[in-house]
């Protein structure tokens, strides 16, 4: 893959037709337009390490912020990575409504760190996260999400070293020699998140949701023998 802007500071990215994010506006994964692009003269004055570029997303025609490393300055063409870092980055979702007030808390400030880069924080959040979990479901519960992560290790084929890393941030004790999380990059975190988020899911939204499905289909049923026995009795 090729990226690189010219002498004429225009920017070239082979792969321009398909270059999509998850907008941090409109929460729509969209196709993304460069807009705004330094000047080639000024870049070459200052050589910077990193090159900021805006795109336009063209669902909602808001700013995106990306940020390249530069590789290389020639006289003609500077050359960029094909790799790019979301300098806002969008939202992450989650349906809260059936989580304790505490773990609700805790994963929403994780969810922050995360949006913002912050993955060390978040490792740290995630942790905070599952210790309120566990005081709240107890052993038996806590035994259980374990048991839960290493079915979600084989479903989703996690290789070992980020699996230790998971384990370690979610279920590692404090009395550990090093109770501290281990360090993630972007990858590790986005992982550790999708982990923590189908836990959470299957700790509360699963029985939560399954509950309230229930209650519906309850008073309904009640609702239509009350109706039945209303027309009995006015026959």
């Amino acid at each position: 893959m090729s990226v690189y802007i010219d002498s004429s500071s225009l920017l070239h990215h082979d792969q321009e037709k398909n270059l999509v994010v998850t907008c941090p506006h409109c929460q729509v994964v969209a196709h993304i337009t460069a807009t705004a692009v330094p000047r080639f003269e000024d870049l070459q004055l200052y050589k910077p390490k990193q090159v900021g570029i805006v795109y336009l997303c063209d669902n909602c025609h808001m700013p995106n912020f990306l940020r390249y490393t530069a590789r290389t300055y020639s006289a003609n063409r500077i050359e960029l990575a094909p790799q790019f870092v979301e300098v806002e980055r969008a939202k992450e979702k989650f349906t809260f409504t059936y989580l304790p007030e505490e773990v609700e808390l805790l994963f929403k400030e994780g969810l922050t760190c995360f949006s913002a880069g912050a993955f060390n924080a978040f490792a740290s959040m995630c942790r905070r996260t599952a210790q309120a979990v566990f005081a709240d479901m107890g052993e038996a519960g806590k035994m259980r999400l374990f048991d839960e992560l290493n079915k979600v290790r084989d479903m989703a084929g996690i290789a070992p070293e980020a699996f230790a890393k998971i384990k370690n941030i979610l279920f590692g004790s404090e009395t550990d020699p090093r109770p501290n999380p281990p360090p993630l990059d972007g990858y590790e975190a986005g992982v550790v998140l999708e982990v923590i988020k189908d836990l959470l899911y299957e700790a509360y939204v699963r029985k939560g949701k399954l509950q309230q499905a229930m209650m519906v289909r309850r008073f309904f049923l009640d609702e239509t023998a009350t109706n039945l026995s209303s027309l009995v009795n006015a026959s």
